[in-house]
């Protein structure tokens, strides 16, 4: 319980949010895009589509906690899961993207099929997957340490992709419109996931295990979530900070294709083979580059003025940024790539701070009620994230239906203004939201630990 994490189990956790973190940005940032003007979907229909699964989903996540609370094997509880799942979260990845020759609601029904069996698949991996850090260490500052190693490996994912996705599907199929160009390129992330998942399951180990007297009763467990006031105030900046990034994340690819002009191009050599770059991989390319940097400023800002304090100010930052981002006309390129920059810092800070501050809440819970459920804290705390997704991903869908979107033709100018605001006036409401939760989190470094202390007396007494 006490032992050293080693940087190869550092990398090792990494990956598996790598793997994550590269469908959940083409999600984040391409999948309205991708059944608006490639599926051939109405906004207000995907939108629909978007809560509705994604609530299901969200209720699912605390079904897998659970089950993986009580999961036994010689790899432990969670581990398994990345070994199991990672094939069929590639495949159903690539099912996501297909796009049938169906009439409207023949393809109305595939997509909400497959994307209910993507959200659950990715529950199945991703919620064992948060959990293993509440059981890699029982150290709070090793933690943020993993936690901050799992968010740069995240965000480095995410760079990947979003840096890859738009070259390789004009590469296999000729345009951003072309269904055979996404096919291909999903399939191509499904490998490297699937790697990736089998990498991180090999290269980490589980060593928190809960005091002997402890028992399994899901009722109690229950019981005691409803009573830690720590998670339920997280909860709420969860939820805050994710449809901060969602809506931003869904409207960006509409941002430029339909307001910003511009002709700045990149141009790139990959295996000797020639890709074009457009300024909207270059805007998301900086936003999770920008990201990484939040990432490693993370730790040792916490580690000084304490995560909560972290926390505040950049969600405080991002959101007076996101006000003035609103005024940048479309000429102003310079100025929104600069804080697209400063912007995803602030972001970027949010997200090793959030999933430590969950392990701490599960230490809580048990020093409080004397029982520790980590799979449960975790998957509710996913839930709660996904509420934020699922809350920015619809809102994003019916936004556009609300301002008059129309696929592939030239938007009006009210059109274009409520892009503008799904860009930086809405999301800066969100964040709003998230600081004014976090000040009143509890957990100041001082309590954790004492926290922390009283626990591993406990457990060193217990075994």
């Amino acid at each position: 319980m006490h032992d050293k994490i080693s940087l190869k189990e550092k990398i090792g956790y990494g990956l598996g949010d790598a793997a994550s973190s590269m469908f959940w940005k083409i999600f984040s940032m391409y999948l309205l895009f991708f059944y608006t003007d490639v599926f051939g979907l109405a906004p207000a229909v995907v939108g629909t589509m978007f809560l509705i699964t994604r609530i299901w989903d969200s209720c699912f996540d605390p079904i897998v906690g659970i089950i993986a609370d009580r999961t036994k094997s010689k790899w432990g509880k969670f581990r398994p899961y990345l070994l199991w799942v990672a094939v069929p979260f590639a495949v159903i990845g690539v099912l996501t993207f297909y796009t049938p020759d169906f009439d409207e609601k023949g393809k109305i029904i595939y997509a909400y099929v497959t994307y209910s069996l993507m959200m659950m698949i990715y529950s199945l991996i991703n919620v064992p997957y948060a959990s293993l850090l509440g059981v890699m260490s029982s150290d709070r500052k090793e933690r943020t340490t993993l936690s901050s190693y799992r968010m740069v490996f995240a965000f480095g994912g995410s760079l990947l992709a979003l840096w890859l996705i738009e070259p390789l599907v004009n590469y296999f199929g000729g345009s951003l419109n072309s269904k055979t160009g996404w096919l291909a390129t999903i399939a191509v992330f499904g490998v490297i996931t699937t790697i990736f998942f089998w990498g991180c399951f090999l290269w980490t180990k589980e060593r928190v295990k809960p005091i002997e007297n402890e028992k399994n009763d899901l009722k109690e467990d229950l019981k005691d979530l409803l009573k830690n006031k720590p998670w339920w105030i997280l909860l709420g900046a969860g939820i805050g900070t994710l449809v901060f990034n969602s809506i931003r994340d869904g409207a960006a690819v509409y941002y430029f294709k339909y307001y910003v002009s511009s002709t700045v191009n990149f141009d790139f050599s990959l295996f000797g083979t020639d890709f074009h770059m457009a300024p909207t991989s270059i805007y998301l390319v900086l936003g999770q580059a920008a990201n990484i940097i939040g990432v490693i400023a993370a730790t040792p800002i916490a580690n000084r003025i304490g995560k909560k304090k972290t926390f505040f100010g950049a969600m405080a930052l991002a959101a007076i940024l996101s006000v003035i981002f609103y005024f940048f006309g479309k000429e102003d390129v310079f100025l929104i790539m600069t804080f697209q920059v400063l912007i995803s810092i602030c972001a970027g800070c949010i997200f090793p701070l959030i999933w430590s501050m969950y392990a701490d809440s599960a230490d809580y819970s048990e020093w409080k009620q004397g029982r520790r459920a980590t799979g449960l804290v975790f998957s509710a705390s996913s839930m709660s994230q996904k509420f934020g997704w699922t809350i920015g991903g619809a809102g994003a869908g019916w936004l556009l239906g609300y301002y008059g979107f129309q696929a592939n033709v030239e938007q009006t100018a009210t059109t274009q203004n409520g892009i503008q605001l799904m860009l930086s006036i809405l999301p800066a409401i969100a964040a709003a939201i998230s600081v004014a939760f976090i000040a009143f989190y509890p957990l100041s470094e001082e309590k954790l630990q004492i926290i922390e202390q009283d626990l591993n007396e406990k457990r060193d007494q217990s075994n």
